[in-house]
């Protein structure tokens, strides 16, 4: 049982944020608790001790706070914000810096390809379907969670969740 938790719930929960902010630019508080709360019984279940728990901890508080300051400045949702936080704490200490660099990289790209699927160019290239033209407005927000998402699958491998799911199996 938790052997599927591990191999399921974060994919699930990043396809789902990313999905989400696609298609309404929202990313729903029941994600991120409910990656805090799969953190902490596989926290438990794995037997992680407690400072490595609190570094965990420390990771995504440290995520959460340099997150509501781009939340406050207008450059992220507060979806984003507090999956990025979550995140983090599935991450740890010893990877929440490369999140955060990555997603940021990877977020202005997404960011630059908005601004061109905004453009007068694109008019004639785009489908008509509603989530489309929704993202094409010009003063609609940019779905930085897909950015923050696809970090989180990319890095996941590299946990010591799935290096000991993959030890484990072998």
């Amino acid at each position: 049982m938790i052997e599927i938790l591990v191999l399921l719930l974060f994919p699930w929960a990043m396809a789902y944020a990313a999905a989400s902010d696609l298609f309404t630019m929202t990313i729903s508080n029941r994600i991120s608790l409910a990656l805090v709360a799969g953190f902490l019984v596989l926290a438990f279940a794995n037997g992680m001790d407690w400072q490595t728990i609190g570094l965990h901890f420390a990771a995504a508080g440290i995520m959460l706070a340099v997150a509501f300051v781009f939340f406050a400045m207008g450059w992220i949702g507060g979806g984003d914000a507090k999956l990025a936080a979550a995140v983090a704490l599935w991450l740890g200490w010893n990877q929440a810096f490369s999140y955060a660099v990555t997603s940021s990289i990877l977020g202005g790209l997404l960011t630059l390809a908005i601004l061109v699927l905004r453009s007068d160019y694109a008019d004639r290239l785009v489908p008509e379907w509603s989530w489309v033209q929704r993202l094409r407005r010009r003063d609609a927000g940019v779905p930085y969670g897909i950015a923050l998402a696809y970090t989180g699958l990319a890095m996941y491998p590299d946990t010591p969740w799935m290096q000991g799911l993959l030890t484990t199996l072998s």
